[in-house]
């Protein structure tokens, strides 16, 4: 597989360079609340840039990674799992703004009479999570930590749509799992962790970014600097007037249509992640700090513990080439 990645990688560089003269772009998203899907929705990219701007819908950041992997897609949303998993792979891939800081927005959730109250309690069950996402890299740190080897719980594979539709029908014991589906399944469960809680305890967070083909984006400098700059407009509304976000305002409302969720779970949802500013982006905390910088340190992590649990077969001696501060550092000035 990895060669294969490796030969569409090329084929993902011919690509870039194709569509830069045509000012064409596809960005991959996925059903996360975020700020940034009222933009989506006004189509602010396409306006303030000329651009032709499509967007695609994908199920999880691995299916968005494949997809870059193809040359169909320049721009995605992942999270920091799957984008450790296809720079490990040799993707041309960079990291180059935080979309949110997880935090509490991804949750181990135990149905309602399976017994499962702790992460000890998972032995024999059935657990529904996207594989290669944040939520399946955190689930497995969460078992290790309790003692659990992933041969100890029945860890299935599942999209998030597929992980309702598996509630729904009684065929899975516990998901891991971000909104809108987490809302759902809560309705009829109880969370038993977050990735909030996992970091502070383990010290590995996870984090939801945008990645860019390289050479897409050294052709096309002017646009990446305007979608920065509009991802950042939007993050600060929302930090600005949180209580302005909710399902019966065209915010919420925007936020909703695209990510498939109930208007009235928008306000709360949003709550859970964070949303770091531009500045904070462009800090060691994040972006900045080149090897030292903390998304670099939380790729590496990642990537390591993948390996470790045999799902990434080799490792980058440096994940710094994955990211770049260069556009939030030009509008943190």
């Amino acid at each position: 597989m990895s060669a294969r990645l490796l030969a569409s990688a090329c084929l993902l560089c011919a690509a870039g360079s194709a569509l830069a003269a045509d000012k064409e772009v596809t960005i991959a998203f996925q059903d996360m609340m975020v700020p940034w899907r009222y933009a989506q929705q006004l189509d602010e990219a396409a306006k303030e840039t000329g651009y032709k701007v499509s967007y695609r819908k994908f199920g999880g950041g691995g299916d968005v990674i494949r997809a870059m992997a193809s040359g169909n897609v320049q721009i995605g949303e992942a999270g920091s799992s799957p984008v450790a998993a296809g720079l490990s792979q040799g993707l041309p891939i960079q990291l180059f703004w935080i979309l949110d800081n997880i935090n509490d927005a991804e949750a181990l959730v135990a149905r309602n009479g399976s017994g499962v109250t702790s992460m000890a309690q998972l032995k024999g069950k059935r657990l529904g999570v996207p594989f290669v996402s944040t939520s399946h890299f955190h689930a497995l740190l969460a078992m290790k930590k309790a003692g659990l080897s992933p041969s100890d719980v029945k860890v299935l594979n599942m999209r998030p749509p597929e992980i309702a539709a598996a509630w729904e029908r009684g065929d899975i014991d516990a998901a891991y799992i971000w909104n809108p589906v987490l809302a759902k399944i809560q309705a009829s469960g109880k969370v038993v962790t977050t990735s909030g809680k996992i970091a502070a305890d383990t010290g590995i967070s996870t984090f939801d970014g945008f990645v860019v083909n390289r050479d897409w984006a050294k052709d096309n400098e002017k646009f990446m600097l305007s979608f920065v700059k509009i991802l950042a407009k939007y993050d600060e509304m929302y930090r600005a007037h949180p209580d302005q976000w909710t399902g019966s305002t065209p915010q919420g409302k925007a936020i909703a249509t695209i990510s498939g969720g109930e208007p009235g779970e928008v306000a709360a949802a949003l709550a859970l992640y964070q949303f770091p500013t531009a500045a904070e982006q462009a800090s060691s905390k994040w972006l900045g700090g080149g090897k030292s910088g903390g998304a670099v340190k939380s790729l590496q992590a990642t990537a390591e513990f993948l390996k470790e649990q045999k799902t990434l077969q080799n490792l980058l001696p440096d994940y710094s080439v994955g990211v770049t501060d260069q556009y939030v550092k030009a509008i943190a000035r």
